[in-house]
């Protein structure tokens, strides 16, 4: 058998598993200590998604009180798991392992995508360069490409920033872009998308990548000819597409204000907020 169909078939069964939870066990299922308090951690790249879900919340809602942690995708997984959280705010799906780990400690974790995103190639403003091919961001991250002249730019070498690697963002461009290859050791590694924003800011010959809601004063390239925007990751045609999670321990109880905040996405407030915060409404794919 295959690796690729064995993984194929593990996701299968905890996705399955999940499901029979929580037709199983309904709202029984959900670990809450206090209704009104929800405790959100994870992804830096859903983070803003959370505080705007959280503040809307909170003033529909007086005596609630929801706080919002950006430790990244990885570490929002450890904390559901773990029950220190009740929202992990993630920028990739689960991992097998990671589904495994929460099944043994009697967590069956619920994924709600609230919001699509592309994941944008950011340059310095003053950067000519406008356009690159998903070969070439490649080439550069494994250092086949390390000056901007060989892809039409100043004669300069590359500054090439990176999420730090437990982010669900980084497992995107590793999965999509790096196709799994190593990157350089000379790769500069951060801790959230406002940090890559900033270090693609103040250097002219760096090269970064964030969320579609981190592009304000950064110039992000067409990839492969195609612009990042609503339109394009809503239709697929932006080749660097995901969806944004939250994750929950079962389906929340219905007509608690966790199930109020996790499914605020699907109302037209939810809608709103998310595209005001520069992401994709799930209704709009």
């Amino acid at each position: 058998m295959t690796c690729e169909l064995r993984m194929g078939r593990i996701r299968a069964l905890m996705c399955g598993l999940c499901v029979a939870w929580v037709f199983a066990m309904g709202p029984a299922g959900v670990r809450a200590n206090d209704e009104n308090r929800i405790t959100v951690d994870g992804s830096t790249t859903v983070g803003p998604i959370a505080k705007a879900f959280a503040e809307y919340a909170m003033s529909k809602n007086p005596g609630l009180n929801v706080v919002v942690s950006e430790s990244g995708s990885g570490n929002g997984a450890k904390s559901l798991i773990n029950g220190a959280c009740d929202v992990a705010d993630m920028s990739r799906f689960m991992k097998p392992t990671e589904f495994s780990a929460a099944v043994e400690k009697g967590v069956m974790p619920v994924a709600h995508v609230v919001a699509m995103d592309g994941l944008a190639v950011i340059v310095h403003p003053a950067n000519p360069v406008s356009d690159l091919t998903l070969e070439q961001i490649h080439d550069i991250y494994v250092g086949k490409i390390v000056n901007w002249k060989e892809v039409g730019g100043p004669d300069a070498n590359i500054v090439k920033i990176s999420r730090d690697t437990n982010s669900g963002t980084y497992e995107t461009f590793e999965t999509i872009v790096m196709a799994k290859d190593k990157m350089t050791g000379d790769v500069e590694y951060v801790g959230s998308n406002g940090a890559v924003r900033q270090r693609v800011m103040g250097t002219q010959t760096a090269i970064g990548y964030v969320g579609l809601g981190f592009v304000s004063e950064v110039k992000a390239l067409r990839v492969n000819g195609v612009e990042p925007d609503d339109e394009t990751v809503a239709s697929g045609r932006y080749p660097i597409t995901r969806p944004l999670f939250m994750f929950t321990n079962g389906y929340p109880k219905l007509g608690s204000h966790l199930h109020a905040f996790v499914t605020l996405y699907l109302t037209e407030k939810g809608q709103e907020i998310v595209e005001s915060i520069g992401f994709v409404p799930v209704t709009n794919y």
